[in-house]
């Protein structure tokens, strides 16, 4: 699955939680949610980790891990 999709999941998720807050519905159910929601934060930061819809090319021999919207010459840090 896509981190995208994972994350509009997630956020359905605490829209969700924020209407049964606001509804005052049962009790259980909400802190059942709540308990529920580092799962639900784990899931997130291990989708984008693993997602590879993007390429990536590998850094070569003395590069490091920089910005790729900006070129290097622009960062005045080399």
């Amino acid at each position: 699955m896509k981190s995208t999709v994972i994350i509009g999941l997630a956020t359905l998720y605490l829209f969700v939680y924020i209407a049964l807050i606001t509804l005052g519905y049962a009790y259980l159910v909400i802190v059942t949610l709540y308990l529920i929601s580092p799962l639900v934060v784990l899931w997130i930061v291990y989708s984008v980790f693993k997602d590879n819809s993007k390429e990536h090319p590998e850094l070569g021999c003395n590069e490091e891990l920089g910005y790729r919207d900006r070129p290097k010459e622009t960062l005045g840090l080399f």
